[in-house]
C-alpha cells in the first residue's frame, strides 16, 4: 500500500524557531493555512483512501482543505504527534535546539533506546506511529494519508524504510506540507518512493534546505 505522509502548514512556532510540541498545541499562520489549500491541489493525482491526523491543531487545519474536496472525515490519532520536546518545550536557545535535534539524530543512527530528556525513548515514538501504520493497513486500502510532523516523520522513515539511512535523514527535512511517499507493508518492509517529490537518488544529490522549524537546523557540534 501507499502512505502519503505529510507535514503540517506552518505555525507561529515555526516563524519564532521554538521547539513547540505540547498538544493541542498552536493552529496556523496564514502562510499555513495558504498551504494547507494547496494541498488539494498538489495530491490532486493521488487518490485517497483514508486520511488519518494527529490529536495537534495544526495537522486538523492541514487536512481540512483536502478533507473537504475528498469527502473524508480526518481520523485523529494521537500517534501520529509531534515528538515531545520534553524539558526544552517552549524554548529556542541553541541549547535546548541542539538538545532536541541531537536525540532526534541518534534515534535515527538506530539508537532508539536512548529517552529525550523529560519525554520519550525512540521506541515509545516509533511504536506509537507504528500502531497508526497498522490501523492504516487493516483498512486494506490502496493508499492512506497521515498529516503529521517534521521530526515524526523524519525519525519513522529512519527506524521503518529500507532505503533511507541516517545520512540522509541527517541532511533532509520535511518542509511546511512537504509530501513523503512510502510504499509497501510492515510485514515485508517500507520504501521511500518520493521525498518531497524527488526520488530517494534526485533528493541525496540535491538536498533540501532548512525551513524555520528548529527542528530542521543543521546540527553543529
Amino acid at each position: 500500500m501507499r502512505l502519503i505522509l505529510i507535514r503540517h502548514g506552518q505555525t507561529p512556532a515555526n516563524v519564532e524557531g521554538i521547539l513547540e510540541s505540547s498538544v493541542p498545541g498552536p493552529g496556523l499562520t496564514e502562510l499555513g493555512q495558504q498551504q494547507a489549500e494547496e494541498l488539494v491541489m498538489a495530491l490532486s493525482g493521488d487518490t485517497i483512501d483514508a486520511l488519518f491526523v494527529s490529536s495537534m491543531i495544526r495537522t486538523h487545519l492541514t487536512a481540512a482543505p483536502l478533507a473537504a474536496a475528498r469527502g473524508l472525515e480526518p481520523i485523529v490519532r494521537p500517534g501520529l504527534r509531534e515528538i515531545s520536546a520534553g524539558d526544552v518545550e517552549g524554548n529556542r536557545d541553541d541549547a535546548s535546539v541542539h538538545q532536541y535535534v541531537s536525540t532526534l539524530l541518534t534515534w535515527c543512527d538506530g539508537d532508539l533506546h536512548v529517552r529525550m530528556p523529560g519525554g520519550d525513548t525512540g521506541e515509545e515514538v516509533i511504536a506509537r506511529f507504528d500502531e497508526v501504520v497498522a490501523e492504516a493497513e487493516a483498512m486494506e486500502v490502496g493508499t492512506v494519508a497521515l498529516v503529521s510532523h517534521g521530526a515524526m516523520i523524519r525519525a519513522w522513515c529512519a527506524a521503518r524504510t529500507t532505503n533511507v539511512d541516517a545520512e540522509f535523514i541527517h541532511n533532509h527535512y520535511v518542509v511546511n506540507t512537504g509530501i513523503v511517499v512510502v510504499e509497501g507493508s510492515s510485514a515485508r518492509g517500507w520504501e521511500v518512493a518520493a521525498w518531497l517529490g524527488q526520488s530517494v537518488s534526485e533528493a541525496a544529490a540535491r538536498g533540501v534546505a532548512s525551513d524555520h522549524s528548529p527542528a530542521s537546523e543543521p546540527l553543529e557540534d
